[in-house]
């Protein structure tokens, strides 16, 4: 018997809308055009790939040479990723 699902909250358009990347940020997770949530999870990706987060404090990323020009600085929490991004999206 099939049942009908709930659908829980709906995906904003806004998130889901394929952003375009500035030059640095597509050194690091390619240059074509995705969603936010797309560009979080490949940063992610980069991050537990290369081993950038702090041994101590998970929260904490390294950046390396290819990062720091999207951070801005050498170690970021990842709360402060988020909105460093931001700012290489359009």
């Amino acid at each position: 018997m099939a049942t009908k699902k709930k659908s829980g909250r709906k995906p904003s358009a806004a998130f889901m809308k394929p952003m375009t990347l500035s030059a640095a940020l597509g050194e690091v997770i390619g240059t074509k055009p995705i969603p936010r949530t797309e560009v979080t999870k490949k940063l992610w990706a980069y991050i537990k790939k290369n081993g950038l987060q702090d041994k101590k404090n998970k929260r904490m990323i390294h950046a390396d040479d290819a990062l720091r020009p999207v951070f801005g600085k050498p170690l970021v929490n990842m709360f402060e990723m988020t909105k460093l991004v931001s700012k290489h999206l359009k």
